[in-house]
C-alpha cells in the first residue's frame, strides 16, 4: 500500500499575524507544486496566527502546536479541542519534545491528550524521539517503545487512521546535527514494528511515519527516499513560503 508523503511545518515560537499573512500569500504556490509532486503539506502556527492561516491555507492542513484534554475548564492560559474546532483547525502536535522538555509532559498526558482529539475527529501528529544522553547510552529503542505504547494506550486499530507518528531524536532539533538517513530509517522501521504488535501489521503499513529534526532543503530528499520515512516535520525551513517551497522541490 504507497502511502503519500507528507511534508509538515512547526512554526513554534515563531512568526507573527503579519508573518502568517506573508505566508499564506504564497500558500498557493506552495499548494500547487504539493499537488505536482502529490505530496500532503501541512502547517502548526502559534495560536494567535491559527484562525488567519485556517482562512487562507489553500490546501494546506492546519494543525494545533499543543491542545488540552479537558473540553473546558479552570486551565489558565490552555487552549482547548472545542476552541480549535471553532476556527477550523484540523488537528493538534502532541508530545513534541519541547512540550515534554518545558512543560514536563508525561506520556500519559500524551495519551489523554490523542484520545480526545480522536474521539473529537481530529487528527494527531504525535513525536517522539530520545535524548543525547538516551541515544548514547544506546536507548533509543527502549525510550521510543515507551513513548509510542503509552501514548496510544486503550486506542483502537480504528483510530489510528487519525494518528500520524514523527520520530523526532531530541539531540537532532534545532541543533544543525543531524541523525543519518540510516537512523531515521532504522528507527521509523522500528516504530512501524511496534504499531505492527500493538495493533497488527495491515495498521502498521496503513500509518504515516515521519522523521524530523533540521530537515532542509538539501536533505530531505534523503530521508524521504526510503519507503520507511513517510515524511517530515519541518522546523525552521518552514517558516517562509520560500522555503518551505524549497523543500517540496526537493522531493
Amino acid at each position: 500500500m504507497a502511502r503519500k508523503k507528507i511534508i509538515f511545518g512547526n512554526w513554534k515560537m515563531n512568526n507573527t499575524i503579519a508573518q502568517a499573512r506573508d505566508f499564506c500569500d504564497e500558500a498557493k504556490v506552495i499548494s500547487d507544486l504539493a499537488k505536482t509532486k502529490d505530496v500532503i503539506v501541512g502547517v502548526a502556527p502559534s495560536y494567535l496566527s491559527l484562525q488567519y492561516v485556517v482562512e487562507h491555507k489553500e490546501s494546506l492542513w492546519v494543525f494545533a502546536e499543543e491542545t488540552h484534554y479537558a473540553d473546558h475548564g479552570a486551565f489558565t492560559g490552555e487552549v482547548s479541542i472545542p476552541m480549535l474546532q471553532e476556527i477550523g483547525v484540523q488537528g493538534s502536535l502532541v508530545g513534541h519534545s519541547e512540550r515534554r522538555k518545558y512543560h514536563g509532559e508525561t506520556d500519559l498526558d500524551c495519551n489523554r491528550k490523542i484520545k480526545a482529539l480522536i474521539k473529537a475527529n481530529m487528527g494527531v501528529m504525535y513525536c517522539c524521539g530520545e535524548t543525547l544522553k538516551e541515544f548514547d547510552e544506546g536507548l533509543a529503542k527502549d525510550v521510543i517503545r515507551a513513548q509510542v505504547t503509552v501514548a496510544l494506550m486503550d486506542l483502537k486499530e480504528s483510530d489510528l487512521a487519525r494518528v500520524y507518528i514523527a520520530y523526532e531524536p531530541v539531540w537532532s532539533i534545532g541543533t544543525g546535527k543531524n541523525a543519518s538517513e540510516e537512523i531515521a530509517i532504522e528507527m521509523c522501521s522500528y516504530i512501524r514494528s511496534i504499531i505492527s504488535e500493538l495493533f497488527s501489521p495491515t495498521a502498521a503499513e496503513k500509518i504515516s511515519i515521519l522523521y524530523g529534526g533540521s530537515v532542509k532543503p538539501y536533505n530531505i530528499k534523503g530521508y524521504l527516499s526510503s519507503e520507511e520515512v513517510d515524511g517530515a516535520l519541518v522546523g525552521g525551513a518552514s517558516l517562509t513560503a520560500k522555503s518551505f517551497e524549497e523543500l517540496i522541490k526537493e522531493i
